[in-house]
């Protein structure tokens, strides 16, 4: 790998695109967000994803025959049909190199934990548990049909349903107000007006208007709202069954555990998860803070994928990069 070659890491989840560009030593020297490379949320997925691609590279002063191996995790990527939308959001003119195509949690958990046995726990715009065992297996929650409505549009639907059905008291007006200003009606008739009618007409635009609830909904359990609480909680328990049953293919009787996302990293989960996780079955877990972010766990990758070793260098490297970005 000479001075010019570089490797490219790719965090392609449901909200933002975020391309890397690294040489062999660590350095980034290319950094940026664009919109969503799922074609599940986004329309434009695959002209988000090449666009960060070429412009990453341009920002890089390299060119695509400069790159020695990509890899990117993508959100929605959980089949091998899926391959079908997914491998055409890398596909640049000139770029040649070995690409490795991945679900977002892949990334998540070689940045987390930086390929260490242990469970990345991901509920921000999508919800996955995944975990890698001491032998190397890696085991989704989905593997066992599990799912954890624990997604930002999931809890905030979760409420809205709960307060048209009037699971709701007094102690929620407060909560109640910051609902019907989110959709911009003045009383729960009017929601429910709406509500009747789809509240919008595309998906896509329907789960981004609830996502971007979803941090009231956190912050509203936190201050004591009734119904807010019930639906955090709910969730909270999924998860916690969610790793019980990864955790239960470990041979340590201590498993390390990872949180990743806007609403597993809210406070009122992290304490509640704390809690609930202390008193767990099968196992004694282990909170750690995740190491790197997805985007670098991809860099991570690529440059195994480019035969370099990863050394103590390339951490620190990678490390002052991400301090410096937070």
């Amino acid at each position: 790998m000479d001075n010019n070659h570089v490797v490219i890491g790719i965090d392609g989840g449901g909200t933002n695109t975020r391309v890397i560009v690294s040489d062999k030593h660590g350095h980034v020297l290319a950094y940026l967000e664009r919109g969503s490379a799922s074609i599940y949320k986004d329309k434009e997925a695959a002209s988000n994803v090449r666009g960060a691609i070429a412009e990453a590279l341009q920002q890089a002063g390299r060119t695509a025959a400069d790159v020695q191996a990509l890899v990117a995790g993508i959100a929605g990527y959980d089949a091998p049909s899926d391959l079908e939308w997914v491998t055409p959001l890398t596909e640049l003119a000139g770029l040649a190199c070995p690409k490795m195509h991945v679900n977002d949690a892949v990334s998540a958990h070689s940045g987390a934990l930086m390929g260490r046995p242990g469970i990345v726990v991901i509920a921000g715009t999508g919800s996955i548990i995944v975990g890698v065992t001491e032998d190397g297996q890696f085991i989704r929650n989905y593997d066992f049909h599990h799912y954890a409505a624990t997604a930002a549009r999931s809890i905030a639907y979760d409420t809205v349903y709960e307060v048209l059905a009037g699971e709701y008291d007094e102690s929620d007006q407060p909560f109640l107000k910051a609902i019907l200003a989110h959709w911009g009606v003045a009383s729960l008739g009017g929601l429910a007006q709406i509500a009747k009618q789809g509240f919008a007409a595309d998906r896509r635009e329907r789960d981004k208007l609830f996502g971007e609830f979803a941090p009231a909904v956190t912050k509203a359990a936190e201050q004591g709202s009734p119904v807010a609480i019930r639906v955090c909680e709910r969730a909270i328990d999924q998860i916690k069954i969610g790793i019980e049953l990864i955790a239960f293919s470990f041979a340590s009787e201590e498993v390390a555990v990872a949180f990743i996302g806007s609403v597993a990293n809210s406070s009122y989960y992290l304490h509640a998860l704390r809690g609930k996780l202390a008193q767990g079955n099968h196992k004694r877990y282990l909170i750690t803070l995740p190491q790197f972010s997805p985007a670098i766990g991809s860099v991570l990758l690529a440059l195994k994928q480019a035969g370099i070793s990863i050394d103590d260098n390339v951490i620190h490297q990678l490390q002052r990069f991400e301090s410096s970005n937070r």
